[in-house]
């Protein structure tokens, strides 16, 4: 017996399809197979299973566990809840091989997916090519697996509570924060979360619904914060945080409703971390501002550039012994006091503690930071065949103009007007282009340095949109 996935739903980063379209049931028990097959080689025993509130994630998640068990896996399952709480249950539970949470992320409501870890590492690429290969092949072990119920979000919370520690409590009493989750998984951890912190917390859309019939879970997107400014200003707050549909990336604003982007907020937690861990390395990827770079490096700590991709920084940081890392997308990983994987609500809890030990407010905090100005990633559509040889084109012809560039993850040139950056998208057939000064008139230029680049390919910039 065989199984053939559809092309499109092995990603990157994750497994990824339309439920009902490219992505089912039978899929779902594939991927236990092939998952359990792979735990099975490496002399494993036990696999954890969560899953996020989609509609169709209890039938995915279902399915999954038979296969899993099918090939002579035992399976403890943690039931609806947050992907960091997954990577927690893998990390913390005794005799745990492997994990895998069924999550649609950030995606529409009717798309769906899978996140997995594989002996404490990030489970990405090459590992998921292999499972379709393992599929396609049949290579399947068997055997009959065991199933365990475990309720792990009382402990996962206090956990998350730990980012407290050290920090004196009662300089936190007079905090007014305001949490949207966007009716993601994240919720019912928020609501146990808001109840033991101290302040006033004003929770919004904590109820799971995978209809997410008030905004789209992403807190990257500016109108997906409309509801959470308008609850800090109209409750006096002094920030306000909010999640994507499971809980692995975080969004914030500020009392004035501003955002505070990605780079900017792995900033804010340099600061933190350094003041501890003074030289630490932290990470940052190629999207991120220059001026995250600098401030790193001013406060004694050692930046590092590398690839987009919340898997290919967790791996970049557990290779370096990186204590911090992130990416514009809002995967914010500490290993500072921490296990190193993306968890938006411990990042939560730790810009709650940099208030009190920065003595600073989340507004001064983000006054604070320079300013710059600088494109959203503008995106548009390349041929999957073309999109890489555009990228080698446009750095072949920078390396004989002598530019200085960075080709870590695309390539990243610095000019005297700020930087540009074009890399191909791994999941899409979508070049990305970013762009950032210190003047709109700097920008302008920067951009037309892209346009002729792309123009010498024979690509125009015409067909983007925002993401």
């Amino acid at each position: 017996m065989r199984h053939s996935f559809d092309p499109s739903i092995l990603r990157e980063y994750d497994i990824r399809g339309v439920f009902g379209e490219t992505l089912g049931p039978d899929d779902a028990h594939a991927i236990g197979r092939s998952f359990a097959t792979r735990v099975a080689q490496i002399g494993g025993k036990r696999v954890v299973v969560g899953y996020d509130g989609r509609l169709s994630s209890p039938v995915l998640e279902q399915a999954l566990v038979e296969g899993l068990t099918t090939s002579g896996i035992d399976v403890v399952r943690i039931g609806m809840g947050p992907t960091p709480m997954l990577y927690f249950a893998a990390a913390s539970l005794p005799d745990i091989q492997g994990g895998i949470q069924v999550t649609g992320s950030h995606n529409p409501a009717n798309h769906n997916g899978f996140k997995a870890v594989l002996e404490g590492r990030s489970f990405f690429g090459a590992d998921i090519i292999d499972l379709g290969r393992i599929a396609d092949e049949g290579r399947w072990v068997s055997g009959n697996g065991t199933v365990t119920d475990v309720a792990i979000m009382d402990a996962y919370v206090g956990r998350l509570l730990g980012g407290l520690d050290g920090v004196d409590r009662s300089a936190l009493e007079g905090l007014r924060i305001g949490w949207d989750a966007g009716n993601g998984a994240a919720g019912p951890v928020v609501e146990a979360m808001a109840a033991r912190l101290p302040g006033h917390h004003a929770l919004l859309f904590t109820f799971v619904d995978g209809h997410f019939p008030n905004h789209h879970p992403d807190p990257t997107v500016e109108e997906n914060l409309a509801d959470l400014v308008q609850a800090v200003a109209a409750g006096n707050l002094d920030f306000g945080i909010a999640f994507d549909g499971d809980g692995d990336r975080i969004g914030v604003i500020d009392s004035a409703g501003r955002t505070i982007w990605g780079d900017q907020l792995l900033s804010i937690f340099a600061e933190d971390v350094l003041q501890t861990s003074p030289g630490a390395i932290i990470i940052g990827d190629v999207k991120c501002s220059s001026a995250l770079f600098e401030r790193i490096s001013a406060l004694g700590g050692i930046p590092l550039m590398w690839k987009s991709g919340h898997s290919l920084i967790k791996s970049k940081m557990n290779e370096t012994g990186a204590l911090l890392g992130g990416e514009m997308s809002g995967h914010v990983c500490f290993a500072d006091r921490y296990y190193g994987f993306d968890d938006a609500l411990y990042a939560a809890t730790r810009l709650i503690a940099a208030t009190a030990r920065l003595n600073k407010s989340v507004t001064q905090m983000r006054a604070s930071l320079p300013t710059m100005i600088n494109t959203p990633e503008l995106r548009f559509q390349v041929d999957e065949a073309r999109k890489f040889a555009v990228v080698a084109e446009v750095a072949a012809r920078l390396r004989a103009e002598g530019a200085r560039i960075n080709e870590i993850d695309g390539v990243r040139v610095d000019t005297p007007d700020g930087w540009w950056l074009l890399r191909a998208s791994n999941t899409q057939d979508v070049l990305v282009v970013r762009a950032e000064s210190r003047s709109d008139a700097g920008l302008s230029r920067l951009l037309k340095h892209v346009d002729a680049q792309l123009d010498a390919s024979g690509i125009a910039r015409g067909s983007q949109f925002g993401h």
